[in-house]
This record gives structure tokens, sequence and C-alpha cells, in this order.
């Protein structure tokens, strides 16, 4: 059976992808937010996850206003990384991992959970930036170490999944990676959040205690945040920070699983955007 390594949830500001291009690594208003991975990649070297569930949300590269699915699975073989009109210069493909996507497709359905099977699928930064920002190598020599399976979370279009059926997706994610027939080492990720605003009067939002005590809570009390609706979630994180959906999904693969903070780190703003990582593994 598959084992399964931990989760690591992490922002993925558009202007992350321009900072990459451009080396800005060590610029001084960057330098603090890319320092932070360096623990992380200490982490992945040691645990070396063969296979990523990342989940992520869209942002108009397959789906649209017209067509918004509320959960989506990629079962591609690859997933290309194209331009979104952000100016990101696109990164290389990802291998995808087709035996375990249609495994976790089986066991969704199963579950009840009603997705859209995506056998062709782009990708945009919500999985290019994660995978540049934890294996820069695989940037660098133009491919990534890790298979991926992309699972995709409407954070665009309202109505949203409530952070309890997310949390609930996450369960369903955990009992489709332990059931696959596979020996190999399998990591959550969840890209996302935390509280932003884009638009609108609160443009610029940031709401650094609420972010502060979500990361918390995932350690010890993940279910705290299925206590709020949607609408207080935008309330409270901006009409963007609803993204933390998917920390609470990736949260909810290792439930009933005891875990520890092996890393955490916060900083603002990125772009006008309070990013957030955490690395959590099994106690």
């Amino acid at each position: 059976m598959a084992h399964l390594i931990g989760s690591i949830s992490t922002s993925h500001v558009p202007a992350i992808g321009g900072a990459l291009a451009h080396q800005k690594q060590q610029d001084p208003y960057w330098k603090p937010f890319f320092d932070a991975y360096g623990k992380a990649r200490e982490w992945l070297a040691r645990e070396r996850p063969d296979v990523v569930v990342i989940v992520h949300n869209d942002h108009g590269l397959n789906f649209f206003l017209d067509k918004m699915p509320t959960f989506a699975v990629g079962a591609a073989d690859v997933y290309r990384n194209a331009d979104e009109g952000w100016g990101i210069p696109p990164l290389a493909a990802a291998r995808g991992c087709v035996d375990l996507s249609w495994h976790i497709v089986e066991t969704l359905v199963a579950d009840e959970f009603d997705i859209t099977t995506c056998q062709e699928a782009l990708v945009d930064h919500s999985v290019s930036l994660p995978l540049a920002l934890l294996w820069p190598e695989g940037k660098e020599a133009g491919e990534w170490p890790v298979e991926i399976v992309p699972v995709c979370i409407n954070t665009v279009l309202a109505p949203y999944p409530s952070a309890a059926r997310c949390y609930r997706m996450g369960q369903s994610l955990r009992r489709a990676i332990e059931s696959w027939d596979d020996d190999r080492r399998v990591l959550v990720i969840a890209s996302g959040g935390l509280s932003h605003q884009l638009d609108g009067e609160r443009a610029g939002f940031i709401n650094k205690s609420f972010d502060q005590q979500f990361m918390e809570s995932l350690v010890d009390d993940p279910k705290w945040i299925t206590r709020y609706s949607n609408e207080e979630l935008v309330e409270l994180t901006g009409t963007q920070g609803i993204e933390l959906l998917m920390w609470v999904a990736a949260r909810g693969a290792l439930d009933d699983i005891p875990v520890k903070q092996h890393h955490a780190h916060y900083h603002v703003p990125i772009s006008n955007t309070a990013t957030g990582l955490l690395v959590l593994e099994p106690a």
C-alpha cells in the first residue's frame, strides 16, 4: 500500500513567478519569503515523496465562469503550464500519475463526491509555483522530480463548497491514497491563500490574526475552521482568502493521524497578499 508522508500548505501569488523569473530571491522585499522554504526543502529531501496530490484552484486556464465544477481531478499523463496573462514565464510540464488519479476518482465517486474528471488539463500558477518553490532544482532542470495528481476546488465562482465538505473530501483522498496498491510515497500539497482581496472597496485586505489562528488550529484542532460559513470566511479573509479551503482539504487528508508541525512561516505582504507555509507530518 502507498505511504502518506504528510502535507505542505503554501501560498501561490502570481508575483512569486515573476520574482523567480528575475532571480529576486535575495532582494530585501522577497528574501524573507523565499528563505522560509529552505526547511521545507530539507524535509522533502529526507522524506523523498514520489507522487504529489496537489489540491489547488484554477484561475480561468481550464474552467471559466460559464463552466465551473465544484471538484475536478486530473487524470492526464502530462500537465503543461501555460501563460495566464500575468506575465509569468511558463515552467516545465509535470508528469501525471494516472494510476493514482483514477484510483482517487473512483474513491471520490464511491464516497458520493460529484467530480469532473480531466483526461487533459493545463495547470496554472497554483500548481507550477508550489513545484518551483519546493523543488527549485526541477525548475532549473526543466523536469520535476515527482509525479502529480491535481485536485481542483472551486473558489472562484459562488457557491463554493463548505469548509466541512472540503475536509471530508480530504478524508476521502486519504482513503484513496492509503488503499492504492502501490508502495510509493505520497505527499499532499495545498496551494492557495491566505487572506487577501484583489478587488472592490476592501482591495488589499489582510487579516493577520485570523490567518495565524487558522494555521495554529490545523495542528491540534483542524475542524475549528468548519464552524464558519463561506460568507463568514469571505468576510474574515477577503474575497480570494476563501482559497484556504485547499488547506482544509489537505488537513482532512491527515485526519485521525496524530500530526506535528515540522515547519511554519507567515509573511505579509507579498503583492498585497498574506502568505503562509505549513509542513505537517505524522507524529
